[in-house]
């Protein structure tokens, strides 16, 4: 069992930033990759980035590339997702989710990953 706890949502304006956490813990070394992925109101869950925990490994969606990073701290079991010049389009609630199964980082799919956090929302203003 993993257990992922999210934080640092909240309302940021246009153009600006924020910094979410993915706090791990249970079973996190058989954890492989850890992925972030968001919904907004009406809209199904969608990949946003992805990290292997052993390498430096990452993967991107296309609507984030060049402005979100994803990141890691092992010692700290935690998962980062830095988000900068954020859109409005960017509001959504972000959930971070752990992949025991796959030796790959581009695991786009939510059936793909085995552990979920509860979510915490981004709110995006114009």
């Amino acid at each position: 069992q993993v257990h992922l706890v999210e934080s640092g949502g909240g309302l940021v304006q246009a153009g600006g930033s924020l910094r979410l956490s993915c706090a791990a813990s249970g079973r996190t070394f058989s954890s492989i990759a850890m992925g972030w992925f968001r919904q907004a109101p009406g809209k199904e869950r969608e990949f946003v980035a992805s990290i292997k925990w052993s390498e430096s490994s990452t993967y991107y969606a296309d609507s984030v590339k060049g402005r979100f990073t994803i990141s890691r701290d092992n010692a700290k079991n935690t998962v980062y997702l830095q988000m900068n010049s954020v859109k409005p389009e960017d509001t959504a609630v972000y959930y971070c989710a752990a992949d025991m199964r796959h030796t790959i980082v581009e695991v786009t799919t939510t059936w793909g990953y085995d552990y979920w956090g509860q979510g915490t929302q981004v709110t995006v203003s114009s």
